[in-house]
Formats: structure tokens, sequence, C-alpha cells
């Protein structure tokens, strides 16, 4: 079975994810809807919240988007000015919370420099000097920038997290991947759309979740026929 099949079968399953969560106007917290578009400053949320989302869960970055929406601090000006210990305290819930407060205030200092704070002039370059030029930034690093690129500049790049390299090494037997052999995996493989993109990355989190856990529920799960991890096992109980 192929990755296409396999994204098939678990869009069949779970439905669509609708990644990334924004914050509509007038609303506090992040929610997951189908848009259409997204509007500047939810472009600029989505940024802020791929930096927050670094060795955290999303429960807890929500937790700090709400606190800097309720401190009318979700803007790339406020941000570039704040005190990074006044900034520090309203992201603690997602961890890390100083050193993700520089590089919140880093990000949107770049922004209003080269930019005018105007994120989608960033997001008019290639997907490929995009990428360079996010990793260039203190702080971003493949995930948060490749993360940025599909959700928030809307560019098709495959976003590998440790949830892809479990799916990779459960069901396709890969040992120690490198992030750009994971991506190149996918890439090669899957239409270059962004929509499956979107929906694959976000299938393979849910599916994680669920059952392709640290210790896998495979006698559940509805893909055990076709990974490897759970076929060896089984082989090796005969």
């Amino acid at each position: 079975m192929n990755l296409l099949q396999v994204y098939k079968k678990m869009l069949s399953f779970y439905g669509r994810q609708n990644w990334w969560p924004v914050t509509d106007a007038g609303e506090l917290s992040p929610t997951y809807k189908p848009r259409k578009r997204l509007a500047e400053n939810q472009k600029f949320e989505v940024a802020i919240g791929a930096i927050l989302a670094q060795n955290t869960n999303w429960k807890n970055v929500e937790k700090a988007i709400v606190n800097l929406n309720k401190a009318e601090m979700l803007d790339c000006k406020k941000i570039a000015n704040a005190k990074q210990k006044a900034l520090a305290e309203l992201i603690r819930p997602s961890g890390y919370y100083n050193q993700k407060a520089k590089k919140l205030v880093l990000f949107a200092k770049y922004l209003q420099k080269n930019y005018s704070c105007k994120v989608e002039k960033l997001f008019e370059k290639q997907a490929r000097e995009l990428r360079a030029e996010l990793l260039s930034l203190h702080g971003i690093g493949n995930e948060t920038a490749d993360s940025i690129i599909l959700y928030a500049a809307g560019k098709p790049v495959f976003v590998v997290d440790a949830y892809t390299k479990r799916l990779l090494q459960n069901f396709f037997a890969f040992q120690k991947t490198s992030y750009g052999e994971a991506q190149n995996f996918f890439e090669f493989q899957l239409p270059s759309d962004l929509d499956i993109f979107k929906e694959f990355h976000a299938l393979i989190v849910e599916h994680a979740k669920r059952f392709c856990r640290k210790k896998p529920d495979c006698k559940e799960c509805f893909l055990n026929n076709i990974c490897q991890f759970f076929l060896s096992e089984k082989n090796a109980q005969n």
C-alpha cells in the first residue's frame, strides 16, 4: 500500500482535521474549521503558534495564545516592542517560556525591520527561498519553518515531526531517519498538493495519539494489516 492510499484510509477513518487552528475575529481561542483563506493577522498567529509549539503539545500552546489574545498582544508591533519578561509570563503555559519569548520578540523585530510587520510580504517568496530565510532566524528549525510555510504561507512542503518519524519507523521499518530523508519520502510519493500535505500531517498526529503511540496499540488499529511493526510482532509470536 502506497502513501496516498494510507492517507485516504486515514482521512476516511478520522475525517478532515482542518489544521492549523486560528483565532477568528472577536474570539479568544483558536478553533479548527474549514477556511478558504487566512487573514494576515491569522497568518502571523500561525507563525507565532509554530514557535510556541516547540517541545510541547497544542493544548499548552492554545492556553498561551488565549493569554496573548486577552492581553491584546497577538500583534507583530506589540510583540516586537514587548518586554521579554512580561511576554514570557503570558506564554508561560507553552513551556520554555523565557527562550520562546526571546524567539518571538526577535521574529517580530525581524518582520518589523524587513517587512514593516507585513507577514504576507515575507510569504510572497518562493518556498525554498522562504525556508532558507526562516531557518536563518534565531530559534527556528526545520519543523517550525515548514509549519510556517505550509500552514501560514500556504505553500506545499511536508512537515516532519516526532509523530511522522514514528509512523515511518513502525509502518515502513525506517530506522534513524534525518529530517530531510523523512520529508523526501513523503514529497516524492505524494502529489505536491497543499491540501493533502496539510491534512496528512494532521492525520498522522491524530493517528499517533490514538494508536501509533510510543507503546503502540496495534490490535485495535485499523491499519495494522499494513504496519511492519505489527506484522513483525505477529510473526515473532508464531
